[in-house]
Parts: structure tokens; sequence; C-alpha cells
């Protein structure tokens, strides 16, 4: 054979594993490049997560730790414009969910600068954190003398919590319901404003005349008097 022929030979193999090889790694390239699809922020709403209430701050802040209270929640912070907390769900056998619930009370503002005296807005946000069971195996190592030491598996494992998801909750009936509770606590037991109604005022008993004493007559000299 020629050598010209046998060179020709061994290089067109080498072309087409190269080719491909090409289109591998620019398909890989492509598929690593690809943009993610999630649903973008359109920062359209402003009452899902917002309620004007008329009280003050920490009026407002302390209604939210009582709804937060009655369903479950275990406060881990509370403050005059701060209150957060958190509560555990377990919707399957290896799935753990935690909820970490935020209201931010701030004091509202009129256009021109002054602040009302009882006007805040509450902001309430709530954290979905979701954790699943990971196995993980066990090892043990062995010393021998003239090897070293090796890594033999076990067949036991250990589970361990591992965080698989975190979400911010938008569902607006979720706030909703949230809101329409702190409402209630806000306004009291009675369905008022918080504020005991102060009660009336006993008109003040009228004071018996005083007693007349004994009328005193002075004697009248009705002669003149002359010096």
């Amino acid at each position: 054979m020629h050598p010209t022929h046998f060179f020709r030979s061994v290089r067109a193999p080498a072309l087409v594993l190269g080719l491909l090889s090409a289109l591998v790694l620019a398909g890989c390239g492509s598929t690593g490049s690809r943009s993610v699809n999630y649903e973008p922020e359109a920062f359209g709403s402003t009452t899902t997560h917002t309620r004007d209430y008329e009280a003050t701050e920490a009026e407002t802040c302390e209604a939210a730790r009582r709804a937060l209270l009655s369903q479950g929640y275990m406060i881990t912070a509370a403050n005059a414009d701060l209150v957060t907390g958190r509560k555990s769900f377990q919707p399957a056998a290896e799935v753990h969910v935690e909820v970490e619930f935020r209201v931010v009370c701030a004091r509202e503002s009129t256009r021109g600068g002054a602040k009302a005296s009882r006007s805040t807005v509450a902001f309430a946000t709530a954290l979905q954190d979701r954790y699943g069971i990971k196995k993980v195996n066990n090892s043990a190592s062995l010393g021998v003398g003239a090897i070293g030491s090796l890594s033999l598996p076990f067949s036991g494992s250990d589970d361990a919590m591992v965080k698989v998801a975190s979400e911010t909750l938008t569902d607006e009936r979720f706030y909703d319901r949230f809101f329409s509770l702190l409402d209630r606590f806000l306004e009291g037991p009675e369905g008022s404003d918080g504020e005991a109604e102060a009660p009336a005022e006993k008109p003040a008993a009228e004071k018996p005349p005083a007693a007349a004493g004994p009328a005193i007559t002075y004697p009248v000299n009705s002669s003149p008097n002359r010096g």
C-alpha cells in the first residue's frame, strides 16, 4: 500500500471522531447555558402582603403576635415594629416543611409628610422551607500492617434532613386569612377598638340646704343718742 493512501485511511476516522467530539461538546455547552424558566417578578400587586390599620405600630404588631400564637407559631422575635414566628409541618413521611412568618409594622404617612398618629401599614411575608431525608452510608477504617488502612462500607446508614427547596408564599388567600385574624385581635374581644368605654359619671348629689340657725335680734335704740 502506498504511504499516502495509508495516512489518508488513518486520518479519516480521526476526523470523524473529532467532529463527533465537537458536536457533543457544543451540545453540552448549549444545554448548560440555557436559561431557567421561572415566573418573573411583576411588582404589580400592593395588597397581597400589606394592609392598613387605624392603630399604632405597637398595637398592630401585638395583634400580629397574638394571631400567630393562636395558630401554633413559635414566636422567635417580637417588638414594637417586628414579629417573626416559625411553624413545622409534616405533609409526608419523609418530607418536613417549615414556614417562617414575618410581620413588619410601619407608621403610615400622608403625602404632605405629616405623620398620622394612629395609622400603620403591616407587611407580612411567609417563607416555606422544604426538607427531605437523605441516607448516608457509614464506613469504617481497618488497619492492615502491610497494606495500610482500608475503608469498608457498613450495611447500615444514617438519615439526615436536607433542605431541598425554599419558596416565598404568594397565595393571596393565605394572607387574607392572616390579616382577617389580625384584625380580629386588633379590635378586641368585644368588637371595639380595644379601648374600654369609660363609665358615665354619676351626677353629683345635691347638697341639702344648710340648716338655718336661730335668728339673732339686736336691740334698737329708738331714741336718738344725745351727747
